[in-house]
Protein backbone atom coordinates (compact mmCIF):
# COMPACT_ATOMS: atom_id res chain seq x y z
CA UNK A 1 0.00 0.00 0.00
CA UNK A 2 3.02 2.41 0.85
CA UNK A 3 4.62 1.73 -3.08
CA UNK A 4 0.30 2.74 -4.34
CA UNK A 5 0.58 5.67 -2.49
CA UNK A 6 3.97 6.95 -3.51
CA UNK A 7 3.40 6.40 -7.09
CA UNK A 8 0.57 8.55 -6.66
CA UNK A 9 -1.81 5.64 -7.96
CA UNK A 10 -4.95 7.55 -8.35
CA UNK A 11 -3.61 10.03 -10.70
CA UNK A 12 -2.03 7.63 -12.56
CA UNK A 13 -5.68 5.39 -12.83
CA UNK A 14 -6.94 8.65 -13.99
CA UNK A 15 -3.77 9.53 -17.03
CA UNK A 16 -4.93 5.51 -17.87
CA UNK A 17 -8.92 6.58 -17.55
CA UNK A 18 -8.08 9.47 -19.98
CA UNK A 19 -5.88 7.45 -22.49
CA UNK A 20 -8.70 4.94 -22.63
CA UNK A 21 -11.23 7.66 -23.52
CA UNK A 22 -9.26 9.00 -25.86
CA UNK A 23 -9.07 5.65 -27.80
CA UNK A 24 -12.51 4.24 -27.32
CA UNK A 25 -14.76 7.31 -26.46
CA UNK A 26 -13.56 10.18 -28.94
CA UNK A 27 -11.95 8.29 -31.46
CA UNK A 28 -14.72 5.98 -32.57
CA UNK A 29 -16.99 8.68 -32.82
CA UNK A 30 -15.07 10.57 -35.16
CA UNK A 31 -14.23 7.66 -37.07
CA UNK A 32 -10.77 7.99 -37.19
CA UNK A 33 -8.17 5.43 -38.76
CA UNK A 34 -5.92 4.58 -35.72
CA UNK A 35 -2.50 2.56 -35.32
CA UNK A 36 -2.17 -0.18 -32.59
CA UNK A 37 -4.13 -3.14 -31.74
CA UNK A 38 -5.66 -3.40 -28.16
CA UNK A 39 -2.61 -4.65 -26.79
CA UNK A 40 -0.05 -2.60 -28.21
CA UNK A 41 -2.45 0.31 -26.87
CA UNK A 42 -2.07 -1.79 -23.17
CA UNK A 43 1.05 -1.66 -23.48
CA UNK A 44 1.57 2.45 -24.41
CA UNK A 45 -0.96 3.31 -21.46
CA UNK A 46 1.53 0.96 -18.75
CA UNK A 47 4.77 2.78 -20.37
CA UNK A 48 3.24 6.29 -20.13
CA UNK A 49 2.25 4.79 -16.22
CA UNK A 50 5.36 3.74 -15.08
CA UNK A 51 7.07 6.62 -16.50
CA UNK A 52 4.64 8.89 -14.42
CA UNK A 53 5.02 6.29 -11.68
CA UNK A 54 8.88 6.47 -11.83
CA UNK A 55 8.70 11.00 -11.90
CA UNK A 56 6.63 10.57 -8.70
CA UNK A 57 9.55 8.84 -6.80
CA UNK A 58 12.06 10.76 -7.62
CA UNK A 59 10.06 13.91 -6.66
CA UNK A 60 9.70 12.52 -3.30
CA UNK A 61 13.30 11.32 -2.85
CA UNK A 62 14.34 15.25 -3.18
CA UNK A 63 11.54 16.48 -1.28
CA UNK A 64 11.50 14.56 1.50
CA UNK A 65 13.70 17.74 3.81
CA UNK A 66 10.49 19.68 2.27
CA UNK A 67 7.73 16.98 2.73
CA UNK A 68 8.66 16.45 5.96
CA UNK A 69 7.47 19.74 7.14
CA UNK A 70 4.70 20.53 4.41
CA UNK A 71 3.23 17.16 5.14
CA UNK A 72 5.18 15.33 7.71
CA UNK A 73 2.12 12.58 8.12
CA UNK A 74 2.22 11.60 4.27
CA UNK A 75 5.99 10.92 4.30
CA UNK A 76 6.51 7.28 2.78
CA UNK A 77 9.96 8.00 2.16
CA UNK A 78 12.37 7.06 5.02
CA UNK A 79 9.85 6.46 7.28
CA UNK A 80 8.76 3.18 5.80
CA UNK A 81 10.45 2.67 2.28
CA UNK A 82 14.43 3.44 2.45
CA UNK A 83 15.59 5.80 0.09
CA UNK A 84 18.09 3.10 -1.62
CA UNK A 85 14.64 1.24 -2.17
CA UNK A 86 12.65 4.31 -3.55
CA UNK A 87 15.64 4.42 -6.20
CA UNK A 88 15.39 0.89 -7.24
CA UNK A 89 11.73 1.38 -7.85
CA UNK A 90 12.37 4.46 -9.36
CA UNK A 91 15.30 2.96 -12.05
CA UNK A 92 12.82 -0.26 -12.57
CA UNK A 93 9.83 1.85 -13.33
CA UNK A 94 11.47 4.28 -15.46
CA UNK A 95 13.57 1.43 -17.45
CA UNK A 96 10.51 -0.55 -17.59
CA UNK A 97 8.33 2.98 -19.79
CA UNK A 98 11.33 3.44 -21.71
CA UNK A 99 11.98 -0.19 -23.10
CA UNK A 100 8.03 -0.47 -23.67
CA UNK A 101 8.46 3.09 -25.66
CA UNK A 102 10.81 1.80 -27.68
CA UNK A 103 9.28 -1.58 -28.24
CA UNK A 104 5.95 0.59 -29.80
CA UNK A 105 7.90 2.83 -31.44
CA UNK A 106 9.54 0.21 -33.60
CA UNK A 107 6.26 -1.90 -34.00
CA UNK A 108 4.93 1.35 -35.69
CA UNK A 109 7.83 2.09 -37.88
CA UNK A 110 8.40 4.94 -36.20
CA UNK A 111 11.51 4.63 -34.17
CA UNK A 112 12.03 8.13 -33.81
CA UNK A 113 8.92 8.12 -31.53
CA UNK A 114 11.18 6.74 -28.79
CA UNK A 115 13.22 10.09 -28.17
CA UNK A 116 9.54 11.03 -26.49
CA UNK A 117 9.99 8.52 -23.80
CA UNK A 118 13.38 9.43 -23.33
CA UNK A 119 12.19 13.34 -22.81
CA UNK A 120 9.65 12.98 -20.76
CA UNK A 121 11.82 10.59 -18.27
CA UNK A 122 14.57 12.61 -18.51
CA UNK A 123 12.51 16.11 -18.13
CA UNK A 124 10.69 14.31 -15.08
CA UNK A 125 14.79 13.78 -13.66
CA UNK A 126 15.69 17.04 -13.99
CA UNK A 127 12.48 18.89 -12.43
CA UNK A 128 12.96 16.51 -9.58
CA UNK A 129 16.41 17.73 -9.13
CA UNK A 130 16.88 21.18 -9.96
CA UNK A 131 13.75 22.43 -12.16
CA UNK A 132 11.17 22.78 -9.20
CA UNK A 133 13.30 25.40 -7.37
CA UNK A 134 12.75 28.16 -10.26
CA UNK A 135 10.39 30.24 -10.81
CA UNK A 136 7.11 29.14 -12.61
CA UNK A 137 9.91 26.74 -15.00
CA UNK A 138 8.87 23.43 -12.66
CA UNK A 139 5.18 24.01 -12.66
CA UNK A 140 5.05 24.64 -16.58
CA UNK A 141 7.48 21.67 -17.27
CA UNK A 142 4.81 19.48 -15.05
CA UNK A 143 1.86 21.19 -16.78
CA UNK A 144 3.54 20.08 -20.15
CA UNK A 145 3.68 16.74 -19.62
CA UNK A 146 -0.01 16.39 -18.68
CA UNK A 147 -0.87 17.76 -21.49
CA UNK A 148 1.48 15.09 -23.48
CA UNK A 149 -0.25 12.25 -21.92
CA UNK A 150 -3.38 13.37 -23.75
CA UNK A 151 -1.42 14.02 -27.35
CA UNK A 152 0.93 11.05 -27.46
CA UNK A 153 -1.91 8.65 -27.98
CA UNK A 154 -2.36 11.07 -31.11
CA UNK A 155 0.97 10.63 -31.63
CA UNK A 156 0.49 6.82 -31.87
CA UNK A 157 -2.51 6.08 -33.01
CA UNK A 158 -3.14 9.05 -35.64
CA UNK A 159 0.18 10.13 -36.92
CA UNK A 160 1.32 6.77 -38.40
CA UNK A 161 -2.74 5.94 -39.80
CA UNK A 162 -2.63 9.05 -42.04
CA UNK A 163 -2.98 9.25 -46.01
CA UNK A 164 -4.26 11.38 -48.89
CA UNK A 165 -8.18 10.38 -47.77
CA UNK A 166 -8.45 10.78 -44.21
CA UNK A 167 -5.75 13.20 -44.01
CA UNK A 168 -8.22 16.05 -43.06
CA UNK A 169 -10.17 13.85 -40.71
CA UNK A 170 -7.00 12.70 -39.00
CA UNK A 171 -5.49 16.00 -38.70
CA UNK A 172 -9.45 17.47 -37.51
CA UNK A 173 -8.70 14.74 -34.40
CA UNK A 174 -5.35 15.74 -33.66
CA UNK A 175 -6.47 19.48 -33.63
CA UNK A 176 -9.55 18.13 -31.10
CA UNK A 177 -6.92 15.86 -29.07
CA UNK A 178 -4.61 19.39 -28.86
CA UNK A 179 -7.48 21.20 -27.41
CA UNK A 180 -7.71 18.94 -24.61
CA UNK A 181 -4.31 18.84 -23.95
CA UNK A 182 -4.20 22.84 -23.50
CA UNK A 183 -7.05 22.55 -21.31
CA UNK A 184 -5.39 20.24 -19.09
CA UNK A 185 -2.01 21.93 -19.40
CA UNK A 186 -3.42 25.09 -18.08
CA UNK A 187 -5.85 24.02 -15.45
CA UNK A 188 -2.73 21.69 -14.28
CA UNK A 189 -0.71 25.18 -14.28
CA UNK A 190 -3.22 26.83 -11.93
CA UNK A 191 -3.31 23.28 -9.91
CA UNK A 192 0.60 23.53 -9.57
CA UNK A 193 0.37 26.80 -7.75
CA UNK A 194 -1.90 26.26 -5.75
CA UNK A 195 0.28 23.46 -4.10
CA UNK A 196 3.00 25.50 -4.45
CA UNK A 197 1.36 27.94 -2.08
CA UNK A 198 0.25 25.03 -0.11
CA UNK A 199 3.49 24.12 0.38
CA UNK A 200 5.36 27.54 0.83
CA UNK A 201 6.66 26.70 4.17
CA UNK A 202 8.68 24.08 3.56
CA UNK A 203 9.62 25.24 -0.05
CA UNK A 204 10.50 28.56 2.30
CA UNK A 205 12.89 26.30 4.38
CA UNK A 206 14.57 24.51 1.16
CA UNK A 207 15.23 27.93 -0.18
CA UNK A 208 13.11 26.98 -3.42
CA UNK A 209 12.16 29.71 -5.83
CA UNK A 210 8.67 28.89 -6.55
CA UNK A 211 5.93 31.76 -7.26
CA UNK A 212 4.80 32.23 -3.65
CA UNK A 213 8.10 32.69 -2.45
CA UNK A 214 9.74 34.90 -4.83
CA UNK A 215 5.86 36.96 -5.80
CA UNK A 216 4.42 36.48 -2.34
CA UNK A 217 1.10 34.13 -1.68
CA UNK A 218 -1.66 36.55 -2.54
CA UNK A 219 0.24 37.17 -6.16
CA UNK A 220 0.57 33.77 -6.44
CA UNK A 221 -3.28 33.55 -5.51
CA UNK A 222 -4.17 36.34 -8.08
CA UNK A 223 -2.14 34.24 -11.10
CA UNK A 224 -3.98 30.84 -10.32
CA UNK A 225 -7.39 33.32 -10.29
CA UNK A 226 -6.74 34.48 -13.88
CA UNK A 227 -5.09 31.34 -14.96
CA UNK A 228 -8.82 29.93 -13.87
CA UNK A 229 -10.98 32.75 -15.21
CA UNK A 230 -8.61 32.64 -18.79
CA UNK A 231 -9.80 28.63 -18.59
CA UNK A 232 -13.66 29.63 -18.57
CA UNK A 233 -13.39 32.28 -21.40
CA UNK A 234 -11.75 29.73 -23.18
CA UNK A 235 -14.43 27.26 -23.10
CA UNK A 236 -17.01 29.56 -23.26
CA UNK A 237 -15.63 30.84 -26.93
CA UNK A 238 -14.66 27.30 -27.74
CA UNK A 239 -18.27 26.26 -27.15
CA UNK A 240 -19.65 29.21 -28.60
CA UNK A 241 -17.87 28.66 -32.10
CA UNK A 242 -17.32 24.96 -32.32
CA UNK A 243 -20.32 23.52 -30.09
CA UNK A 244 -23.04 25.33 -30.24
CA UNK A 245 -25.33 23.60 -32.28
CA UNK A 246 -24.67 20.65 -30.01
CA UNK A 247 -27.20 20.88 -26.81
CA UNK A 248 -25.99 18.36 -24.77
CA UNK A 249 -22.29 18.81 -25.19
CA UNK A 250 -23.23 22.68 -23.96
CA UNK A 251 -25.35 21.50 -21.14
CA UNK A 252 -22.37 19.31 -20.29
CA UNK A 253 -19.46 21.51 -20.11
CA UNK A 254 -21.82 24.41 -18.31
CA UNK A 255 -22.50 21.96 -15.81
CA UNK A 256 -19.57 19.81 -15.14
CA UNK A 257 -16.87 22.36 -15.98
CA UNK A 258 -17.64 25.72 -16.67
CA UNK A 259 -19.50 26.13 -13.72
CA UNK A 260 -17.15 24.07 -11.22
CA UNK A 261 -14.42 26.43 -12.54
CA UNK A 262 -16.64 29.61 -11.42
CA UNK A 263 -16.88 28.57 -7.88
CA UNK A 264 -13.32 27.27 -7.88
CA UNK A 265 -12.04 31.02 -9.24
CA UNK A 266 -14.39 32.67 -6.42
CA UNK A 267 -13.16 30.25 -3.95
CA UNK A 268 -9.52 31.27 -5.11
CA UNK A 269 -10.50 35.17 -4.94
CA UNK A 270 -10.90 34.58 -1.20
CA UNK A 271 -8.49 31.65 -0.07
CA UNK A 272 -6.39 32.16 2.75
CA UNK A 273 -5.96 29.09 4.67
CA UNK A 274 -3.41 25.95 3.69
CA UNK A 275 -6.94 23.76 4.09
CA UNK A 276 -8.79 26.21 1.29
CA UNK A 277 -5.98 26.11 -0.84
CA UNK A 278 -5.93 21.98 -0.25
CA UNK A 279 -9.76 21.62 -1.03
CA UNK A 280 -9.26 24.59 -4.21
CA UNK A 281 -6.35 22.00 -5.22
CA UNK A 282 -8.70 19.11 -5.38
CA UNK A 283 -11.50 20.28 -7.01
CA UNK A 284 -9.18 20.92 -9.49
CA UNK A 285 -8.38 17.73 -9.89
CA UNK A 286 -12.28 16.90 -9.73
CA UNK A 287 -12.74 19.34 -12.60
CA UNK A 288 -10.04 17.69 -14.69
CA UNK A 289 -11.74 14.72 -14.88
CA UNK A 290 -15.05 15.92 -15.60
CA UNK A 291 -13.74 17.90 -18.61
CA UNK A 292 -12.21 14.28 -19.53
CA UNK A 293 -15.45 12.61 -19.49
CA UNK A 294 -16.61 15.25 -22.11
CA UNK A 295 -15.02 12.89 -24.83
CA UNK A 296 -18.02 10.25 -24.17
CA UNK A 297 -20.66 13.03 -24.82
CA UNK A 298 -19.04 12.74 -28.21
CA UNK A 299 -20.19 9.30 -28.97
CA UNK A 300 -23.45 10.84 -28.34
CA UNK A 301 -23.78 13.80 -30.64
CA UNK A 302 -21.47 12.40 -33.34
CA UNK A 303 -24.14 9.57 -34.19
Amino acid sequence: MKLLQLIRFKNLLLIALVQVLIKYAMFPAFGVNTTLTAFEFALLVISTLTIAAGGYIINDIYDVEADSINKPNKLIIGKHIPEDKAYMYYMGFTVIGVILGFYLSNVINHSTFFAIFVIIAALLYIYATFLQQIVLVGNIIISVLVGLSLVIVGIFELLPAINTQNQFIQSSMFEVLFDYAVFAFIISLAREIVKDIQDVDGDYKMQFKTLPIVLGKNRARYIAFGLTVFLILLLIYYLANYLYMRQVAVAYFIIAVIGPLVYISIKLFSAETKAQFKTISNLLKLVMLSGMLSMIVYLFILK
